[in-house]
């Protein structure tokens, strides 16, 4: 039987390029070689498209130093890459694309709409589930509409700032100190602060600014952080598995404590309070269906000393990093690693 092409994007023009590099170093080593060939596309952070020549090139980043340029071409009859070395031109075909593109410009419904508009097959996501969970207020949105428990919150845009007095004094209104500050539009908790006081507020309103135009400013919940990982859609029934809880180094768990501090632990199916395990996976199912979600995803959650389960974020193309919670909580479940990725690769297949 003819192997069928895969084509791997990864890297990205956001703040998590370096988490996309790490999550797709690893995705490439489990996918079975035996039933596809690898494309490797990565995409430098000022957004240059570049064919990668091997794994070993992706894990020691020379891949930017390629001299090939790829890129996936729109037109839908082709279905097809199309590499550029020198002055020659070579069109390769494309069975399914793989997005390991964590934050803007890759799990934000921008690639998907490249891949819908070539008739590509893709792993993940699609547009509307994609754009809509990256975009915290507007999952809030649909969050509030399933009457699933959430934060509470306050919508701030970049350009209310230039009044910093009426918009520090309108969530001093609604909220006591400390507050959680973050951008609408990030992830692995980039430009996300949490706020004792006035002058912290300031500083974490300008610092979530920086990373994206559309701001939320949230009650603080004190409680356990855990997640859940989700997979399935459109033919394949939606499966949770099972609760993994994040033990953070620091105050809370932010970008450096993901990926840069050593005392940061997951632990996996932790002891909960009575029900809150089962009502973290119901409603993570819930969740996921509502965004319309395909493929995968992971639904991280508060768990209070009282057993009130609260909603945090969903994330649609959560990490596949050494210490990533997705497979770990799969792995759990009696499916390792490259059961998971071909299985996801399957199922992007399947789409069209």
């Amino acid at each position: 039987m003819e192997k069928k092409t895969v084509a791997v994007l990864f890297g990205g023009q956001s703040s998590e390029h370096v988490v996309s590099c790490m999550s797709a170093a690893n995705i490439v080593e489990q996918i079975d070689t035996d039933t596809y060939n690898l494309l490797l596309i990565g995409i430098t952070e000022e957004g240059r498209w570049l064919k990668a020549p091997s794994l070993d090139a992706i894990r020691d980043g020379s891949w930017k130093e390629s001299c090939e340029e790829a890129v996936i071409l729109p037109d839908a009859t082709k279905k097809c890459a199309l590499l550029k070395c020198g002055t020659s031109w070579q069109e390769v075909p494309v069975d399914v694309a793989f997005p390991v593109l964590h934050g803007l410009y890759g799990e934000d419904g921008t690639v998907q709409g490249l891949f819908e508009l070539a008739r590509i097959p893709y792993v993940g996501c699609g547009v509307l589930a994609s754009a809509v969970s990256m975009d915290k207020l507007y999952t809030k949105i649909i969050v509030d509409d399933l009457g699933i428990r959430q934060a509470a919150y306050e919508p701030v845009m970049k350009e209310q700032l230039s009044n910093m007095d009426e918009v520090v004094n309108r969530i001093e209104a609604r909220f006591s100190y400390p507050v959680f500050i973050k951008p609408s539009n990030a992830g692995s908790s980039k430009g996300v602060s949490k706020a004792e006081n006035r002058d912290g507020l300031v500083k974490g309103l300008l610092e979530a600014a920086r990373h994206d135009r559309k701001i939320l400013v949230e009650e603080t919940i004190i409680g356990r952080e855990v997640e859940c990982a989700v997979f399935g859609g459109g033919s394949v029934p939606v499966e949770a598995s099972g609760v993994g809880e994040i033990l953070a180094a620091a105050d809370f768990y932010d970008f450096d404590a993901k990926y840069y501090n050593e005392e940061s632990r997951t632990v996996v199916d932790p002891e909960l309070p009575e029900d809150a395990a089962e009502t973290i996976r119901r409603n993570a199912a819930a969740i996921f269906k509502a965004v319309d979600g395909y493929g995968l995803s992971r639904v991280d959650f508060f768990v209070k000393e009282d057993g009130e389960v609260v909603f945090n974020e969903i994330n649609t193309l959560p990490g596949f990093t050494a210490i990533s919670m997705y497979p770990m909580l799969w792995e759990a479940r009696g499916i390792d690693k490259k059961t998971l990725v071909n299985r996801l690769i399957e199922h992007g297949l399947a789409r069209f």
